[in-house]
């Protein structure tokens, strides 16, 4: 086939994501189009053809989108929603309200967090503040140059784990749930019609949560477009060796 439309979340995470897989499908020779998509529009946009290939979808919390005529690829990176301070502590669960004045929350981990909180209540005391994903690193440069010491909720991949900002700490019950897995998800008519070894080039296809941190970072901090940042990571240029 010789096009294809790859739809994605509207942030600059999910399009470095899907830039760099367009690399992909670019050297097999397939024009690739691009279609930002609210959370709310991507069933719909899958349902109706809107788009040929979702990058990405997060399992298995979005397990309801894997539904007929459609096929799952690959394992690009791994999202895991982490605790994480300025300063080096000890596991979360031995955390009391000493140990830190306040809880700052990325916005799309807020859920994870109340559920933890259940499990935590030496913190559940402390008073929470939702950040926007874009806003983070900011809010955290203040946090430090004030001297606060905040209990930080946020998912990996993020621009703010391409800095030295955060120490991710110890949560070995997993209280914010585990890991999960980026994949694709293909129309299977389009995939009928696809390289065999494209194909085999995308279910193999790995990312990794540093490299997604990194190319958040370039695009979202840096103001480099996706597709230079995916270029970046293409050519090795994008984490220092």
């Amino acid at each position: 086939m010789t096009q294809m439309t790859i739809g994605h979340l509207y942030t600059s995470l999910h399009a470095g994501c899907a830039s760099a897989v367009a690399r992909v499908l670019e050297a097999y020779e397939v024009e690739v189009e691009y279609v930002d998509l609210d959370p709310d529009d991507v069933e719909d946009a899958l349902e109706h053809g809107e788009v040929d290939l979702l990058v990405s979808a997060w399992f298995l919390r979005d397990d309801r989108l894997a539904g007929p005529g459609l096929r799952v690829l690959g394992d690009l990176y791994q999202p895991v929603v982490s605790f994480a301070a300025l300063t080096p502590l000890g596991a979360v669960g031995t955390l009391t309200a000493t140990d830190v004045d306040r809880i700052i929350v990325a916005d799309d981990s807020r859920q994870a967090l109340e559920e933890a909180l259940k499990q935590l209540p030496a913190l559940s005391v402390l008073s929470i503040e939702s950040i926007g994903e874009g806003a983070l690193i900011e809010r955290l440069e203040k946090a430090r140059d004030a001297g606060e010491k905040p209990l930080v909720v946020a998912t990996q991949p993020h621009a703010v784990f391409h800095t030295d900002l955060l120490t991710v700490l110890e949560d070995p019950s997993r209280l914010l749930g585990g890991e999960m897995s980026a994949r694709m998800i293909l129309r299977e008519d389009v995939a009928r019609q696809a390289d065999s070894d494209l194909l085999d080039e995308l279910s193999e296809m790995m990312l990794g949560n540093k490299v997604m941190s990194a190319l958040d970072y370039v695009i979202s901090v840096d103001g480099q477009d996706p597709e230079g940042a995916a270029e970046a990571w293409q050519r090795g240029r994008l984490i220092g060796r």
